[in-house]
């Protein structure tokens, strides 16, 4: 019996995401920077070869911090421009940000650190009734993170 290849992934970019985050709020955890917080989404835009609006006040991201790990569970809203004005598409998105301790270092330090230095990744979940939209709740996503000042920005692919 001979395998099969196995079929190699491919992903269509979608659109960029820019949620503002407000400051952290420990939740509780045993250590300084560690365990549970919550930073609110207040607000962002979000475009693309695919999809363009603005990101809904109100939303949260909730995150769990263990060493060098940091697991992610973010929920808001985003309006989605479509032929006759918006829709608004419930997200949810989860993932994991690590980094080793050079690296998390110079980050304390205030030196810039590359993408690609940091395991930031996400995936998607989004609802929404409108039948424009559809395509995204047919489909799974996922998402290349990083972090800039006050923002969150999350570059959105489609796995076709």
């Amino acid at each position: 019996m001979t395998a099969e290849p196995l079929m190699q992934p491919e992903f269509e970019y979608c659109f960029e995401l820019r949620c503002r985050v407000e400051d952290p709020v420990p939740l509780g955890g045993r250590e300084p920077g560690e365990g549970l917080h919550f930073a609110r989404v207040s607000g962002g835009t979000f475009d693309g070869p695919l999809l363009r609006g603005t990101v809904l006040d109100g939303g949260g991201d909730w995150w769990d911090a263990r060493g060098l790990t940091v697991k992610l569970d973010a929920r808001y809203v985003i309006g989605a421009e479509v032929s006759d004005g918006a829709a608004g598409v419930e997200v949810v998105n989860r993932g994991v940000w690590r980094t080793d301790p050079e690296t998390y270092e110079r980050m304390l330090a205030g030196e810039p650190v590359d993408e690609r230095e940091l395991y930031y990744r996400t995936a998607f979940r989004f609802r929404t009734g409108h039948p424009e939209l559809e395509w995204l709740t047919a489909s799974q996503f996922i998402g290349y993170a990083r972090a800039e000042p006050g923002f969150v920005v999350i570059r959105v692919f489609r796995l076709i």
